[in-house]
């Protein structure tokens, strides 16, 4: 039986969220979503990037730090199995999409960016209902939050997109998060090591193509066939249950709006409760993230050049960023490229 969740998982500036956009999720009759298309666990990397946490491995965080990302961890899960439910209840099929980095359990983190030894233990785990078994078990490759019996519950997919296209948008947009007092200074080079990365899409795609149903096999899209072939959207459509009828190209431009500026006076006009707080500052998040597709009509292909020099790119970036940053990039995108290269020779093609 195929699995009636589906869990798009991508990274920061992949065109996610322009692909949600050409899905038209209210418009496909037999899908639920919330309303950004999934984004459910955007609190975990807000609290685990706060108060200087992102700055150390979590084997080094105080029992509270701990305590405080599990909650966070665990309020997404809850808030994810209500839509869950409530698509069951409406015999519909449950679509989201988070970035693979928010996914994984912080003891990872350590182990991989700061070459810490920090086992798995109890600090992190969540507490599961139990229509998924009396017990939780993860194998050996699964580095994630969700326990294996969870993960099979879900049929996964990918988007990717050329590190050399991505990584630099980011540093962008972080850049724009410092600016708007969403992002510390300090915070920035933790955040950009642990974002510009794709091992965390390659390590949940390997996990499921060696766990899930044959049939139901992990798929794999990359945003430049999503901007530039319409028929490849199509066949992502008919292989996980969506309308490829309901598909659009073209929309009306969003009016322009003052998001950030209206959410940074909110948090200085009263006093907020911690989770206020981070309600408040995903707001921001999302107006600055969502700002190119908010301001655009349709799909624009002159955003996605047929091929890509990483040398040449690399110059740029040192002109726009300086020295330093752009070197921080370029080795980011050259570590990158072996499993974008694996990845993309996976990917859904006609």
């Amino acid at each position: 039986m195929a699995p009636r969740r589906l869990l798009l998982v991508s990274y920061p500036r992949t065109a996610s969220n322009l692909l949600v956009k050409i899905l038209a999720l209210p418009n496909q009759p037999d899908v639920l979503a919330n309303d950004y298309g999934g984004y459910f666990f955007m609190d975990v990397f807000t609290c685990g990037s706060k108060d200087g946490r992102a700055n150390k491995p979590a084997d080094q965080w105080t029992k509270e730090e701990c305590d405080k990302v599990r909650a966070a961890f665990q309020a997404c899960l809850d808030e994810i199995e209500r839509y869950s439910a409530r698509a069951e209840k409406e015999n519909k099929m449950l679509f989201t999409k988070e970035h693979a980095f928010w996914l994984y359990n912080p003891m990872a983190f350590g182990r991989m960016m700061y070459g810490t030894n920090g086992a798995y233990d109890s600090r992190f785990h969540l507490q599961f209902p139990e229509i998924y078994g009396p017990s939780q078990t993860y194998s050996p490759t699964n580095e994630t939050i969700f326990s294996d019996e969870y993960l099979r519950t879900w049929r996964l997919a990918f988007l990717i997109r050329h590190p050399a296209l991505v990584f630099p948008s980011f540093y962008r947009a972080m850049i724009k998060l410092m600016s708007a007092n969403i992002l510390q200074k300090d915070e920035l080079r933790s955040v950009l090591e642990a974002n510009m990365s794709l091992k965390w899409t390659r390590m949940l795609y390997d996990w499921g193509m060696e766990n899930n149903d044959a049939k139901y096999t992990p798929l794999l899209l990359d945003a430049h066939d999503v901007i530039h072939n319409p028929r490849v959207v199509a066949r992502f459509c008919e292989l996980v249950g969506l309308d490829p009828h309901k598909l659009q190209f073209e929309w009306e431009k969003e009016p322009g709006t003052n998001a950030v500026r209206n959410t940074e006076a909110s948090l200085e006009q009263r006093d907020t409760t911690e989770q206020e707080s981070l309600t408040i500052k995903n707001k921001q998040v999302r107006a600055i993230m969502l700002s190119s597709l908010a301001g655009s009509p349709g799909v624009l292909r002159n955003k996605a050049p047929e091929t890509v020099d990483v040398a040449i790119e690399a110059s740029k970036w040192r002109k726009e960023f300086g020295e330093e940053s752009g070197l921080l990039i370029e080795t980011a995108v050259l570590a990158a490229m072996p499993d974008y290269e694996y990845l993309k020779a996976r990917r859904i093609t006609l």
